[in-house]
C-alpha cells in the first residue's frame, strides 16, 4: 500500500536566502528546509549522530554540516556523507505553492 502525502505549508523561501538552511515545525515534527541551486529540499531536523539541529549547521552546496560533530548529509538523499554520521537522515519531498514551501507527510 503506498502512503498518501499530506501537503503541509512552512516557509517562505526568503527565509532561506541568507543562510540556505532555515527550520519549521509540520505537525510537531521539525524539518529543516534547504535552497541548492534554485530547487528545495527537506529533511529531519535532528542529526542521527548527535541531538543537534541541522537548520544550526552550515550549508555547503547539497552538503549539511552536523554543528555538534561536523558530520555531513548530503540534503537531496539524506545520506550521511562524512563522519561520523553513519546512519541517513529521513527526507521529505518540497514543493512551493502560494508563496510558501510545502512539506510531503506520509498519513
Amino acid at each position: 500500500m503506498t502512503a498518501t502525502l499530506t501537503w503541509q505549508p512552512t516557509l517562505p523561501p526568503s527565509d532561506l536566502e541568507q543562510y540556505g538552511v532555515a527550520q519549521a515545525v509540520v505537525g510537531g515534527t521539525k524539518i529543516a528546509l534547504y535552497a541548492v541551486d534554485g530547487e528545495y529540499f527537506a529533511t529531519a531536523d535532528l542529526c542521527t549522530h548527535g541531538a543537534a539541529s541541522l537548520a544550526d549547521g552550515y550549508l555547503d552546496g547539497e552538503l549539511i554540516e552536523c554543528p555538534l560533530h561536523q558530520g555531513t548529509f548530503n540534503v537531496k538523499t539524506g545520506a550521511a556523507v562524512g563522519a561520523p554520521c553513519t546512519i541517513a537522515v529521513k527526507t521529505f519531498p518540497v514543493k512551493l505553492e502560494d508563496g510558501l514551501l510545502h512539506v510531503g507527510m506520509e498519513g
